[in-house]
């Protein structure tokens, strides 16, 4: 049996093409990027946040489905890399399934990562992922402050241009960087 480690959804970042869902293995200072769509990271954002929607999305169909048998997600796991893919899979007790001989369906990671953002189940993460895409997580803790340092300089430097462009008269200019300035606190 391959050693699997607990492991938690620590962030989900915005990429250049796309979105990432970093997992962090509970007892190391590795994440673990796995780059899925859109509608993946939409999925798993509503489940984190706990939004109630009007009607099911397919993960909560499936859960509804799942528990309307007498079955029960007992933990989704990441358990390898074919081809450059993530493989992962759920594993499931209730009725003839025991903790001995739970039900395995093979998934994709993100659907396993929203059906466990939804469930609250453990995720974990096998050795060999871990092994093979780990990444130190002082390389994000870095990342991170080079981008507040970034967006720190950016705002001062907005600021400045302000000052200068009324001080020279140029209201319409000094009107746009007001805007642009306004809009970057209102994303912050």
């Amino acid at each position: 049996m391959r050693q699997l480690f607990a492991s938690d959804i620590w962030s989900i970042v915005k990429v250049r093409h796309g979105s990432a869902v970093l997992l962090k293995p509970r007892t190391m200072d590795i994440v673990i990027p796995i780059f899925i769509g859109t509608l993946e990271v939409q999925a798993i954002m509503i489940a984190r946040e706990g939004m109630k929607l009007p009607r099911p999305m397919t993960h909560d169909l499936f859960l509804n489905m799942i528990s309307v048998v007498n079955l029960s997600i007992k933990r989704v796991e990441i358990t390898e890399i074919k081809d450059d893919t993530f493989h992962a899979r759920m594993v499931i007790t209730g009725g003839e399934y025991s903790s001995e001989k739970p039900l395995i369906l093979d998934s994709r990671p993100s659907d396993a990562l929203a059906v466990a953002s939804r469930k609250k189940c453990p995720i974990f993460v096998s050795a060999s992922v871990i092994e093979q895409t780990g990444i130190p997580l002082d390389f994000f803790l870095d990342a991170m402050e080079i981008e507040e340092e970034q967006e720190d300089y950016r705002f001062k430097s907005l600021l400045d241009q302000l000052d200068e462009a009324v001080a020279e008269e140029e209201y319409e200019q000094a009107a746009e960087i007001r805007d642009l300035i306004n809009k970057l606190k209102n994303e912050e």
